[in-house]
């Protein structure tokens, strides 16, 4: 694979549409709803495009990545052990002493309130001071 370079802001934004494009099916369903979300739970997030073409979500440091593989779709919280999860989202990476991961399949539904619940959480930890900024200006 081809190493590509990393973009912010409407750069990233239009190579995670066209990645999403590129996807189709599930997987690019699935990443547009959790994107939409993501956007709709922190109006100012902003879009990264980072690692060989892994889409980033940030506001005052890392929310969290948007992955794609044949036969799930994962989004990883760069903090989420440090979060509450009452809704039990997370299903993947829970043995980490940092990150947690929501592995979704074909087929399954996410529970919006509580995903916009864990992104709105996550952006509070940011901004509290769990990281330094990385808030443009």
């Amino acid at each position: 694979m081809k190493s590509q370079p990393k973009a912010a802001g409407e750069a990233a934004s239009k190579l995670i549409s066209e990645k999403i494009a590129g996807l189709g099916g599930w997987r690019g369903d699935t990443l547009a709803r959790m994107r939409a979300l993501i956007r709709d739970a922190d109006p100012d997030v902003v879009e990264e495009w980072k690692w060989m073409g892994t889409p980033v979500w940030s506001h005052d440091g890392g929310i969290c990545t948007g992955e794609s593989y044949k036969s799930i779709v994962k989004l990883t919280f760069f903090k989420g052990a440090s979060l509450k999860d009452p809704r039990k989202l997370f299903n993947s990476s829970l043995d980490g002493n940092v990150r947690r991961a929501i592995d979704i399949h074909a087929g399954e539904e996410i529970d919006a309130n509580a995903f916009k619940a864990l992104i709105r959480a996550a952006v509070a930890l940011n901004t509290s001071g769990g990281k330094k900024s990385t808030k443009r200006k």
